[in-house]
């Protein structure tokens, strides 16, 4: 379903009501799309005729992982040299637009749908054509890779949406199905970002309750989520940001289905001292 919300910008009507829909608890965040206004961007250094709406940087006390945010590359921007933690690994994955991704000297078309893992230390760069009519937005997620002995880290690699068939939870026909990049049982990865997918009226049954942290960026259509025992209400651009044993479950509400990018971090022993 090549439909993916994008971040418009711009500025509300200044005689709209002040009530909205963001909120931070000790538990989670809701960053609703609305909020995400030209004001509260960020210019990266490295980085040309590009904006950032930052949704989540590890803070101590919360989710402490990852960092998400959302490109902007206007035509003839990108980045020569975009990562500037070489013990960094990430995900782009591509909302609307065109660009080119160099990654180890070979050249990858971006479109909607694209998604590039570049793995830890990669040599990596992305431009934006001077031409395209508009600008190219993807969402960029970036963690610190966790290597362990025996293992090498993975390797970088690009697909799209389109081209990963998604796996089917066991006992629904097909409503809820997650659409995976990467092989759940390869230790060498210790994040999964993956998109999950719902048909209306279907749901998560029950409290997911775990030590993995999250950020889900809806894609595509509503739902109603329940996060530690509170009900929220999301859509299309909405952003969640869900600590360590955060409550969480779901009902899609149609009228479409309904579809979200989901980071988490895998495959790893628990540190047994705190800032580790």
């Amino acid at each position: 379903m090549p439909d993916y919300y994008s971040p418009v910008g711009g500025l509300p009507d200044r005689n709209q009501l002040l009530t909205g829909r963001a909120v931070f608890t000790d538990a989670y965040a809701v960053i609703p799309r609305g909020v995400l206004t030209d004001i509260v961007t960020s210019r990266l250094p490295g980085w040309e005729k590009t904006r950032a709406w930052v949704l989540a940087r590890p803070l101590t006390g919360f989710a402490e992982t990852f960092s998400e945010s959302i490109l902007e590359i206007e035509p003839g921007g990108g980045s020569q040299n975009p990562e500037p933690d070489s013990e960094a690994e990430a995900v782009l994955f591509v909302l609307c637009g065109t660009a080119t991704l160099t990654l180890e000297n070979e050249s990858h078309e971006l479109a909607d749908g694209s998604y590039a893992f570049l793995a830890p230390g990669a040599k990596w760069s992305v431009s934006v054509s001077a031409e395209p009519p508009g600008s190219f937005k993807a969402v960029w997620i970036r963690k610190r890779y966790e290597p362990i002995d025996g293992v090498l880290p993975p390797r970088s690699f690009v697909t799209n949406d389109r081209d990963v068939a998604p796996t089917t939870m066991p006992g629904y026909d097909g409503a809820w199905s997650t659409t995976r990049f990467v092989d759940a049982d390869d230790l060498s990865h210790d994040m999964h970002v993956n998109i999950v997918n719902f048909e209306p009226g279907a749901s998560i049954p029950f409290a997911e309750t775990h030590v993995m942290e999250h950020g889900l960026y809806m894609l595509h259509g509503k739902g109603v989520y329940r996060l530690n025992g509170d009900w929220v209400e999301v859509e299309a651009g909405d952003f969640l940001w869900l600590r360590s044993f955060c409550p969480q479950a779901c009902y899609a509400g149609g009228p479409g289905p309904f579809r979200y990018l989901l980071y988490k971090n895998v495959n790893r022993h628990m540190p047994l001292s705190l800032g580790r």
